[in-house]
């Protein structure tokens, strides 16, 4: 589901997922009464120009702001005369005739005196213009932590966590309102990405370096991108050809003996093809033990990242851009002996991995009609990987290609939008899973099914989604899919956005709707692999489907004299059938099945939090959040494991002038949180509710990093886990990693204790 936007935002939508711009005016009816709507462009380069001002010369109090895309919409006042101003630093102002018409798009004239002007603005990380729920991470805020792969840059962010998955391998996964990454919906420039068997490492597959901004959104969102997002979506900008750096050039290290590299190259090819080079690597050779206990802290790894975008701008409504990558990963845990070619008794996790993805993206506006827009999205991804943990040998490949087809137009006038479109899904698996051990009673038949698991899914699909803006305080979005699964047959997926506007800094929001997907148990709990429990998986897995109901309240007010935002939200999230991975009611085993008849499985997510600016230069941001999430284990509603119940969140910036010297200092309080009781303790007494379950102590993490800013390059150094705090005994049985209590899978907190790194960036515009 890509990210749904606000009357200003609703006309280029397809822009956003189609990667288009907006061609000239049009005229639509009802225009002497409709808003004004338009998009504001710099006169040279025809790129959008953000926190541009746009007010009526007869009525100056009746203003807007132009957002990231150079979109704004203003309402006609009485009286108006109908011209506009358009002012914005380092550019001329100009003065244009609005008239019957109902879209303009207005080029700016750079100003000749100030030469220029670079000005980077601090909007509300909480967009107040769409109708979802959506908290923007902006390339500003990517620079506040090392950020060197995507999982890094959600640290200083309250709405997402990441968390590792086990103690050996380095796997790590996000959470979103409460459930674990396989239910948020992965995008990357509004396309579906980094699913599947990818999901165990696929947050270290983008490159810090290579992201633009990252989009949060909270509940069920679009119906667009797919029927698979349950309680959100992220979606990942990466930086676009025509607007990028021309080089950009990042190195990273750290105490830990790791490093990273990367190199973003961007050029125009002629006046209207662009394209963009992004190169990442990066490398940790060192065996670290801090805690002594016999395993690395880290695995041993070694990545190779490549990403070229070409994008084609025709001027006459016609885009095209055009992705390849690949990626290349190999990754060794396990203990300190360890060495894969002569393993000798050791305990040891291996993992090899080859990704190559292309996509194509072609978008067709009508010239004279801004609103009305015809695309087409192809796209293919070929995943394979090997792994071994232990005894166990974990090997898969996945092939997905993906086809929308999407038209968007308005019904008589721009308050009335819609979206349709066409779409495909081909999903094909290929999962050996073998553990080491054979049974003297099964048939090869039988081992054959019991260690191959094959899917193919073919899924078309229709989908409509409908807009109506008021232009002045209510945005409704709906929409409906209907696909047919060649494996479970038809879904109708219908969702719901509302926004409103009670007063002028005041943004309620509703959202429900349905969700489904079909659950890959065995790679969406790989941290389990590390442990000796054994997987016991039903033959027989329904797809898993939610409805998400919930809502959020924003206020933006001045504290200190200066803007603040205030915001809390809730989101319920009920599963109609869930793929359950069962550790409480045999510790030996890790059951696998649906959820059974009659129980239920649930997530309450209750979050606030409070943005200000105390004193000029210096962001303070504060969060709590609560989570409710359990599930029937065997005939008893339990927490979900490793979740905690509360955490607290707080972030604090400065900036000095021209930020020449930035500082950042965060807070990360995590709750209590259960756990599973280790292979060989005799596991949960059923019937004792949460009071036999063992709990992980309250802790928390510092983080704080010093960037020190030149003309064209940057330093900076920063400090993880400042206090050096970290979870005793991580492997429980490391002494025995064969044996029948060994489980690296209970892992809470930090391993290796406090991390120092330090790095440089250079940018040449």
């Amino acid at each position: 589901m890509n990210s749904l936007t606000g009357p200003a935002r609703l006309l280029t939508a397809a822009s956003f997922v189609l990667g288009s711009t907006l061609p000239a005016t049009a005229q639509t009816p009802d225009a002497s009464t409709a808003p004004v709507r338009g998009q504001v462009l710099d006169g040279t380069t025809n790129s959008p120009v953000p926190g541009a001002v746009v007010r009526w010369l007869s009525a100056p109090t009746e203003a807007a702001t132009t957002t990231a895309q150079g979109t704004f919409s203003l309402v006609r006042p009485a009286g108006s005369d109908a011209r506009l101003i358009i002012n914005f630093l380092g550019y001329q102002a100009d003065t244009v005739q609005a008239g019957g018409t109902s879209y303009l798009r207005i080029p700016l004239r750079r100003s000749a005196e100030l030469g220029e002007v670079t000005v980077e603005g601090r909007a509300p990380s909480y967009s107040g213009l769409t109708p979802t729920n959506t908290q923007v991470i902006t390339s500003r805020d990517l620079t506040k932590s090392a950020c060197c792969n995507l999982a890094e840059s959600f640290e200083t962010n309250a709405s997402v966590e990441v968390s590792t998955t086990d103690a050996v391998s380095g796997a790590k996964q996000i959470q979103l309102l409460g459930l674990d990454g396989a239910y948020s919906l992965l995008t990357i420039d509004n396309l579906p990405a980094l699913r599947g068997l990818a999901s165990p490492y696929r947050l270290g597959y983008l490159a810090g370096p290579w992201i633009e901004s990252i989009d949060i959104i909270k509940g069920m969102g679009s119906v667009v991108n797919g029927y698979e997002s349950i309680s959100g979506q992220v979606n990942v900008r990466l930086k676009e050809p025509d607007k990028a750096e021309r080089l950009l050039f990042n190195a990273y290290a750290n105490d830990l003996g790791k490093f990273d590299l990367n190199l973003n190259l961007a050029t125009p090819i002629g006046k209207k093809i662009s394209t963009a080079l992004l190169l990442h690597t990066d490398h940790l050779g060192q065996r670290v033990d801090r805690n002594q206990d016999g395993f690395l802290d880290l695995p041993l790894a070694t990545q190779y990242n490549v990403f070229n975008k070409w994008k084609y701008l025709s001027g006459k409504g016609l885009v095209t851009e055009v992705g390849l990558s690949a990626l290349r990963e190999t990754r060794q845990g396990g203990q300190m002996g360890y060495r894969p070619e002569s393993p000798a008794g050791f305990y040891g996790t291996t993992q090899e991995t080859n990704r190559s993805t292309g996509y194509a993206k072609t978008s067709y506006t009508w010239p004279g009609r801004p609103y009305q827009s015809l695309g087409l999205l192809l796209s293919g991804t070929n995943h394979d990987f090997t792994s071994r943990y232990g005894l166990r040998t974990y090997d898969g490949t996945q092939r997905t290609g993906l086809a929308t087809l999407l038209f968007q137009s308005i019904l008589g006038t721009t308050a009335h939008t819609y979206r349709a479109g066409l779409s495909f899904l081909h999903d094909d698996y290929h999962e050996v899973y073998k553990t080491g051990f054979t049974y003297p009673t099964e048939t090869p038949a039988q081992r054959y099914a019991r260690e191959h698991r094959n899917r193919l899914e073919q899924v078309p699909g229709a989908f409509a989604e409908y807009t109506y803006q008021n232009a002045r305080n209510l945005t409704l979005v709906g929409g409906l899919r209907l696909d047919r699964h060649n494996l479970y047959g038809w879904y109708l997926t219908p969702r719901l956005n509302v926004k409103y506007d009670a007063a002028k800094n005041t943004v309620l929001r509703l959202a429900a709707g349905r969700g489904f997907r079909t659950a890959n148990p065995i790679a969406e709990n790989v941290g389990m692999l590390v442990s000796s429990r054994e997987f016991v998986i039903s033959p027989v897995l329904r797809p898993e489907t939610a409805w998400n109901v919930g809502g959020s309240f924003t206020q933006y007010f001045n504290a200190f004299g200066r803007p603040a935002t205030f915001i809390t939200d809730y989101y319920h999230t009920e599963f109609g059938n869930q793929v359950v991975a069962d550790p409480y009611t045999n510790p030996e085993r890790l059951i696998i099945t649906n959820l059974a008849v009659g129980g239920r499985s649930y997530s309450r997510s209750l979050q606030a939090e409070v943005q200000v600016e105390p004193a000029k230069g210096l962001q303070a941001k504060a969060a709590y959040k609560y989570l409710d999430v359990k599930t029937t284990y065997d005939g008893q509603l339990l927490p979900k494991v490793l979740t905690p119940r509360h955490r607290l969140f707080l972030n604090l910036g400065y900036a000095t002038a021209f930020d020449k010297w930035r500082a950042d200092f965060t807070v990360q309080g995590f709750g209590r949180r259960p756990l599973a009781h280790a292979p060989g303790s005799g596991g949960h007494l059923h019937g004792t509710g949460e009071s036999t379950l063992p709990y992980a102590p309250r802790y928390a993490l510092l983080n704080t990093q010093v960037t020190r800013a030149f003309k064209r390059f940057e330093v900076y150094a920063g400090v993880e886990n400042l206090t050096n705090y970290r979870q005793a005994n991580p492997i429980q049985g490391a002494y025995a990693p064969f044996g029948p209590d060994f489980d690296a899978a209970m892992i809470w907190g930090p391993i290796y204790g406090r991390l120092t790194y330090a790095g440089l960036r250079i940018t040449v515009k």
